[in-house]
């Protein structure tokens, strides 16, 4: 599949929405067995992404990085935690277009994870500034902004988690990938779509393409991130923004109502803070055949194990293999 399907579905979109594949798809989706629910699907985004990169941030910069060129920038500046999947996956991505990127990170519970991801992070070619806190990182903005500026041309910013409009296009375009493979009798129409909620993102385009696919299913986020307003509303908030986004283009015109809501009850203490529930879960995620990690994907795994929710229930596994 190398166009997007919301490229199909509105051909003129790619005159001013343009599309660059970076992963193959559709990704699998098989049922797991030998967990505490008789009822569990998967689709597993960890193959999505090339050149030994994966996951669910891959698809936000098929639809950001071809933004990003076609505004003529040269830098793309974000932000993140010290152990940010999106941060090095914006830096490897953007360094095979030619596009410098420079980091901003905050601090966050430092363990091996951490100290392993720190370490490709500085492999990457990014440009890093360890600004600590959420409020020095705004304070510095303006600074980071010139310090990185070729000539007048200022950085592209990009939000954390790539959680922009045009980037919650990328889960969009997984929503209705996954209706197709429900039509295609590759599973049930899940009734729930359990996946972890960082930046919001991912959560908002998914309700938004299962709505335009024409599926039921209700997406619950699972919030791991507490510097970010995260709410039910928050979250439908930013599907109305990527709504407007493709209604303007005349690619969405009567969207079906978004199925979404959130939890917290799975974050403990904070965000990248481990907890039991998540570390149960992922021993039986390895058992069924699936790598997770402990800051998102295993607290998100504890809720579709443990949350009463009516089946079939589908666990959007979000995390990727390293280089």
């Amino acid at each position: 599949m190398n166009t997007a399907l919301l490229h199909t579905r509105c051909p003129e979109l790619e005159r001013t929405l343009p599309f660059l594949r970076l992963g193959d798809g559709p990704t699998p989706v098989r049922e797991l067995t030998g967990t505490t629910r008789n009822d569990l699907w998967c689709k597993d985004e960890s193959g999505y992404g090339w050149g030994g990169w994966g996951g669910n941030k891959v698809r936000k910069l098929e639809w950001l990085l071809p933004e990003v060129r076609r505004r003529g920038a040269r830098t793309v500046l974000t932000v993140g935690a010290t152990g940010t999947n999106w941060g090095l996956a914006a830096a490897l991505y953007a360094r095979e277009l030619g596009i410098d990127t420079v980091l901003a990170l905050i601090d966050q519970p430092e363990d091996e994870h951490v100290r392993e991801q720190l370490r490709r992070l500085r492999a990457s070619g990014a440009t890093i500034h360890f600004t600590r806190t959420k409020l020095l990182t705004i304070a510095a903005a303006p600074w980071l902004f010139l310090r990185h500026a070729h000539g007048l041309r200022l950085p592209y910013y990009l939000p954390a988690g790539g959680s922009a409009p045009i980037g919650v296009l990328g889960y969009v375009e997984a929503g209705l990938e996954l209706g197709e493979q429900v039509a295609a009798g590759e599973l049930p129409e899940p009734r729930h779509i359990v996946t972890a909620v960082g930046s919001g993102g991912t959560v908002a385009g998914l309700a938004l393409g299962c709505a335009l696919a024409g599926l039921r299913s209700q997406v619950l986020g699972v919030v791991v991130n507490d510097t970010l307003p995260l709410a039910a509303s928050d979250l439908n908030r930013l599907a109305d923004q990527a709504a407007t986004v493709l209604r303007e283009r005349g690619a969405a015109r009567d969207i079906p109502p978004l199925r979404l809501a959130s939890t917290r009850a799975y974050l403990g203490n904070g965000y990248g803070h481990p907890t039991p529930e998540a570390a149960a879960a992922g021993d039986v995620a390895a058992a069924a055949g699936l790598r997770l990690e402990p800051v998102y994907t295993a607290k998100a795994f504890a809720a579709a194990l443990t949350a009463d929710l009516d089946g079939p229930v589908l666990f959007l596994n979000t995390y990727g293999p390293r280089q």
